[in-house]
């Protein structure tokens, strides 16, 4: 993560103590603009932006609340600008279309900014506040992807308000609004929500826990065994496959699987090789797929998982230029 560099010299021991106080939010100001946006590319631009704009400010700053709330507006505000006109991103279950046949065609939409993932941060201290505000639920893919569905200001609302648990009088206050207006734009927000976010009574299970941790290696030894009778056995009955930039997406557990038959490189036990790891609050299989030229299993996809009680009920395969780096993870096995 980069930290931000003033060219400014400090002014007072009090600027001094506020970079000191305000670099601790970092990780969660990352987490507030990522379910703004979308992007963690453009979470972490809004966020250097959100401490020059502090910097900047920092006169103006009476201590009429703590320097983590002021942050938080500035860091809203500022998402607010960056989104002005811009078109939301989706993943390819959000474009309306209905499932894809898996033996048809597939074609790449790079013209498409997609939702992106947020790569977990290890946690030392769990009463840190961040924990509370980035909350496993409150970047979960299938929130974050719903939030998209939310006008800039209504997604803003929504956030502070039931993520963040501000007042309505404050929420008013950060965006210019009437406590009435802020309400008004809650409770649209909710609707839309509801429309847009599928109701399940199975909750999903953390990536800590031993069940998880047994499926996710279940889930990568068939793949590097190339065992899919055994895969299909992993997926929920109404399991949902999708794989961005691809615009199509596919269910049931069957379709899953011939569709990988179908498409993917690889074709044999020992073509594609995993690593663990964890994004958004989920499950992380990073896959790596041999190069015959090279002989050296390279940076393919990133398989996050929504895994349930019942097994593996949503995959989400990102496809992106840089995502490996970002997650800190090899470009080559």
């Amino acid at each position: 993560m980069t930290v931000l560099a003033f060219d400014q010299t400090p002014e007072s021991p009090a600027q001094d103590a506020f970079l000191a106080d305000a670099q601790r939010y970092r990780r969660e100001l990352l987490a507030h603009c990522y379910r703004m946006t979308g992007s963690l590319h453009d979470a972490e631009d809004l966020v250097q932006e959100t401490y020059l704009r502090a910097w900047k400010s920092y006169k103006g700053f009476e201590g009429k609340s703590s320097v983590r709330t002021w942050l938080y507006r500035i860091a809203t505000n500022t998402c607010l600008t960056a989104l002005d006109g811009r078109k939301r991103r989706p993943l390819p279950t959000g474009l309306g279309a209905p499932a894809s046949d898996p033996t048809g065609d597939i074609a790449e939409h790079h013209e498409i900014a997609w939702l992106e993932p947020l790569p977990d941060a290890p946690r030392e201290d769990p009463s840190d506040p961040s924990v509370i505000a980035e909350s496993r639920e409150s970047v979960r893919l299938a929130f974050v992807a719903a939030l998209q569905h939310l006008s800039p200001r209504q997604r803003a609302v929504l956030v502070l308000r039931e993520v963040l648990q501000w007042k309505a009088a404050e929420v008013g206050e950060a965006i210019g609004a009437s406590t009435a207006a802020v309400n008004s734009l809650l409770q649209r927000a909710r609707a839309q929500l509801d429309e847009v976010q599928p109701s399940r009574d199975d909750p999903p299970l953390p990536p800590e826990s031993p069940e998880v941790a047994e499926l996710l290696a279940k889930y990568i030894s068939a793949f590097e065994t190339y065992d899919m009778d055994a895969l299909v056995e992993l997926f929920t009955a109404d399991a949902v496959w999708e794989m961005p930039p691809f615009d199509g997406w596919y269910q049931g557990p069957r379709n899953i699987v011939t569709l990988s038959q179908t498409h993917c490189p690889a074709e044999k036990a020992g073509d594609m090789r995993f690593l663990a790891t964890t994004a958004n609050g989920q499950p992380v299989a990073a896959l790596y797929l041999l190069n015959p030229e090279t002989g050296r299993h390279e940076a393919f996809q990133l398989h996050v998982l929504d895994v349930r009680p019942a097994g593996v009920a949503h995959v989400v395969a990102f496809k992106q230029d840089g995502l490996f780096e970002k997650f800190g993870l090899p470009d080559a096995l």
